[in-house]
């Protein structure tokens, strides 16, 4: 048994002798001529019913072709719901949302990041706020608001913004002498001049 089983499995190729044993077996004297128009008539139905078949099929691709157009379906518009679908897809997909997790983290830790960093800026400015610096320019813009406002003869304890006081200085010397108030606000915007080079 297994020296047939081992003919089976030969891995030789066939010999021309082997290829011209199969070219002279007659297969026709094994089927009658009944069997053998039988076989034919069988064979011409088959043919028709594809050729059939074809016809049909090109009628239902036509009929298709047509609902399509009547519908306003071209090929921009199908490739559009394809590539809809395509997304929606992907968007449920496992890989997808693992990727949206991962950048919604990345996200809240950038967003923690800037947030400490606004409150660092803060703090520094702060800082800068009570330094020794910033201390002696605030004083510097006071007296030179106090000077304004005794030149213009505005109490010192009236209080007033600094833009009220270079106004009501401005209308004020206009009224009175325009030279001294020229010359009252080149100094002011001296003093500030000297105090922006801080």
């Amino acid at each position: 048994m297994e020296a047939r089983q081992q003919g089976l499995l030969e891995t030789q190729p066939l010999q021309e002798v082997d290829e011209d044993m199969v070219a002279e077996v007659d297969l026709s004297n094994s089927v009658s001529d009944e069997e053998r128009e039988e076989m034919q008539v069988e064979l011409d139905k088959l043919e028709e019913e594809i050729s059939t078949l074809r016809q049909v099929l090109a009628a239902k691709e036509k009929h298709h072709a047509e609902l399509k157009q009547k519908l306003g379906v071209n090929p921009l518009s199908e490739f559009r719901q394809n590539f809809n679908k395509s997304w929606h897809e992907m968007q449920t997909s496992t890989a997808y949302k693992k990727t949206q997790e991962t950048l919604s983290t990345a996200g809240q830790k950038a967003s923690a990041a800037f947030s400490n960093v606004g409150t660092a800026i803060s703090r520094k400015f702060g800082d800068m706020r009570n330094s020794s610096s910033f201390k002696s320019f605030e004083e510097k813009v006071e007296s030179t608001v106090s000077t304004l406002k005794s030149k213009v003869g505005v109490p010192s304890n009236s209080g007033g913004s600094f833009e009220e006081v270079l106004s009501s200085t401005a209308h004020a010397s206009a009224q009175d002498t325009p030279a001294s108030a020229t010359r009252l606000i080149e100094s002011s915007e001296q003093q500030c001049q000297n105090t922006d080079s801080f």
